[in-house]
């Protein structure tokens, strides 16, 4: 593993830096970025990671959401992935929604995807090692929140991973992949069509499991995606049925964009701060 430094910039006292590496999972080179707040006595701090929606890179959120006043508030590390692995020889599509910056954090099956577009095995497993040695006086607890198709990504990764995750926000989130457009057009593209095989990566069936971490979900009523791709009906009912801890708040007025995120960011950190001792 070699990490290159290609960024650090002082922020409210910590550093937001970002790096680039090969990264063996993917096949291809990357970049993430990473908050590491000042910790003047040197105490234990968490980790909550942040995953982010369709066509963006790590940079959106660091670079528009003003989260670093809360990393630093809260004295947590905030580590943000890519959402797709990148370059000239890794398969894309024309659309905005499938190939490059459209990864869905699943380990895609079918070709020519499944060389590159493993992204849940690159967070889970690889990105996790760096992470780990990254971040000085890692206390070892974590959360993960995220937005739109990160909202997705924050849901599956956060359930699947139980016993690892104290708790999972989304703001915005796909909740229902298998039944909306844009989730079933990347679990077509990249998991095939038997459907048996995307509940895994669903997190309305997901939901059913026990022992699942707690959750608190964020939505603006004026998202122009709402009810066609972010419907909660499904995800709610299996919920409720199967007696989760789901926080679920609709927003009068706002929308899907990073004015809605940087409003209602500083509720999800103070939710995440309640099980990141």
């Amino acid at each position: 593993m070699s990490l290159k430094l290609i960024e650090k910039r002082r922020s409210f006292g910590g550093e937001q830096c970002k790096y680039s590496h090969y990264s063996e999972v993917l096949q291809c080179g990357m970049t993430f970025s990473i908050y590491l707040p000042s910790n003047t006595e040197k105490k234990k701090i968490p980790l909550i990671w942040w995953l982010s929606g369709l066509t963006c890179t790590d940079d959106n959120f660091s670079q528009k959401s003003g989260f670093q006043r809360l990393a630093e508030k809260y004295q947590v590390a905030v580590m943000i992935p890519d959402t797709s692995p990148r370059g000239e020889h890794v398969a894309d599509d024309d659309g905005w929604d499938l190939g490059k910056g459209a990864g869905f954090y699943v380990n895609a099956t079918q070709d020519p995807w499944a060389k590159h577009y493993h992204m849940y095995s690159y967070i889970v497993d690889e990105l996790t090692t760096i992470a780990s040695t990254l971040v000085p006086h890692f206390s070892g607890e974590e959360s993960i929140m995220g937005h739109s198709m990160g909202g997705h990504g924050a849901l599956v990764i956060g359930m699947k991973n139980a016993t690892r995750f104290k708790a999972i926000s989304a703001l915005s989130p796909i909740l229902s992949p298998s039944r909306v457009p844009w989730g079933i057009k990347a679990f077509s593209t990249y998991l095939g069509e038997d459907q048996t095989s995307w509940k895994e990566w669903d997190a309305s069936e997901l939901v059913k499991e026990s022992g699942i971490p707690p959750i608190f979900i964020t939505q603006g009523t004026e998202d122009n995606f709402y009810r066609e791709q972010l419907d909660e009906t499904y995800f709610l009912k299996n919920a409720q049925e199967n007696n989760q801890v789901v926080n679920y708040e609709r927003m009068e007025g706002y929308d899907h964009s990073y004015f809605f995120i940087a409003t209602f960011l500083e509720d999800h950190f103070s939710f995440h701060m309640k099980y990141l001792s």
